[in-house]
């Protein structure tokens, strides 16, 4: 059984410890902020458009300073980044109260607000990632990163379902109360942290652009990494319908147009099922070959899209149960997605050498944000010409088959493995 549930020896190491449980915290408020900074938009504006300019100013500072707070990781000690990250968000966090303690109900302040805050956190993420490999062992890695998964999973089921039911009640001042005060964990756990200099930074020079594109040049001479990021791409490009779940709740379940119960199964059945895959996470630590497992990992997320849209087609006039055929599609496939984002995660870390991983984390945020974004245009395009049915199922065939030819093209990342001790092994072996 202890093989079977997600490996727990990271949480031995008192720094990732204290991280890991202030985290369990802080991501529960800070979807809070999640939830509550479209809804008081929409009853400010009543306007779905309004709403939709969140993904303009929430992508842009996350684009722009992921790149280059991971440039920032890369030279100066990384704890003071992220307690500097983490003061700010608590201070953007203290202003969103505030603003709607007053109820100032100004939609550009409120765009503003995220923007500012969405830079600290594309900061303060790529640094919280590269100083793991810092404070476990390269054996515990997987581990570690699967716990951090499983919080993160977790969180984005019960915060969205705790605020939207609270907001009715407490209104929003007191959601974003939350998130301000929640964040002082986090900054209790990195304040504890040593201090955590890159090897071999020169801290005399202020990163800037050139930085930037010499971490961008760092990943074309190591196709291992490269093949990460191109994998990721295919899987959430092709692969993520969550664009569709309002059409598909309504037009394949009956429900309103306004969400009801079948939209709520949808939207939570991906992180439902990365949850999951993190308790059950025990194997990940054991497995040497991480680049097959990846390939194989992504292949099952294609795999289980495909079964949940071709369910579609037998919506309507027929004795099939649909709905709980495609919950079940979904969640197999958020486990095997968990699974994948740990591995390509344990790479970055591993593979990468320490002066260049804060860069590295910095792209992997602009591609894990952004390949659902550009799923989410692409999709909804799709549906709009050859409906929910062929778009849903036919992503996750073009994921199935996109990700094998990928592993042809790399046969490097498909051959990739590690040692016993969680170093990777040569690439040209």
């Amino acid at each position: 059984m202890r093989r079977l549930f997600a490996d727990t020896r990271p949480l031995a190491v008192p720094d990732f410890a204290r991280l890991w449980w202030a985290n369990i915290v802080t991501v529960v408020g800070a979807q809070l902020t999640v939830v509550a900074v479209p809804a008081q938009i929409y009853a400010i504006t009543g306007s779905s458009a309004y709403v939709g300019l969140t993904g303009l100013f929430g992508l842009v500072p996350l684009v722009v300073f992921g790149l280059w707070g991971g440039s920032l990781a890369d030279v100066f000690d990384r704890r003071k980044i992220l307690i500097v990250t983490t003061f700010g968000l608590i201070g953007t966090a203290v202003l969103f109260w505030a603003q709607a303690f007053v109820a100032w109900n100004n939609v550009w302040l409120l765009l503003c607000l995220f923007a500012v805050q969405q830079a600290f956190f594309a900061v303060n993420q790529p640094t919280r990632t590269a100083v793991l490999p810092r404070i476990v062992d390269d054996e515990l890695l997987p581990a570690a990163n699967s716990l951090n998964m499983t919080v993160m999973q977790a969180g984005a089921i019960a915060g969205p379902l705790v605020g939207a039911t609270l907001i009715p009640f407490i209104g929003f001042s007191w959601l974003y109360a939350v998130d301000a005060i929640s964040l002082l964990a986090t900054l209790w756990a990195v304040i504890a942290l040593p201090s955590l200099v890159p090897e071999g930074s020169d801290q005399s020079k202020v990163p800037g652009l050139k930085s930037v594109l010499d971490g961008l040049a760092y990943l074309r001479h190591h196709p291992v990494l490269l093949a990460s990021f191109v994998v990721d791409l295919i899987a959430m490009i092709f692969g993520m319908p969550r664009a569709m779940f309002p059409q598909i709740a309504h037009e394949s379940f009956g429900g309103p147009a306004t969400g009801g119960p079948a939209f709520a199964l949808l939207f939570i059945a991906i992180p439902l099922g990365a949850v999951l895959g993190g308790v059950f996470s025990g194997w990940v630590s054991r497995v040497r070959r991480q680049g097959r497992a990846v390939v194989i990992a992504i292949v099952v997320w294609g795999l289980s899209i495909a079964v949940a849209g071709g369910a579609l087609f037998f919506a309507h006039g027929t004795a099939l149960p649909v709905l709980p055929i495609v919950i079940t599609a979904l969640v197999v496939g958020g486990a095997a997605d968990m699974a994948s984002a740990a591995f390509r995660q344990t790479m970055l870390q591993a593979a990468a050498n320490d002066d260049v991983r804060g860069r590295l984390q910095g792209v992997f945020i602009v591609v894990v944000a952004g390949g659902p974004r550009i799923a989410d245009v692409t999709h909804g395009a799709s549906a709009a010409m050859v409906g929910t049915a062929v778009t849903f199922a036919g992503g996750g065939v073009l994921t199935v088959l996109l990700t094998l030819l990928a592993a042809l093209a790399f046969p490097l990342f498909w051959r990739y493995r590690v040692t016993r001790t969680g170093r990777p092994v040569p690439e040209s072996d």
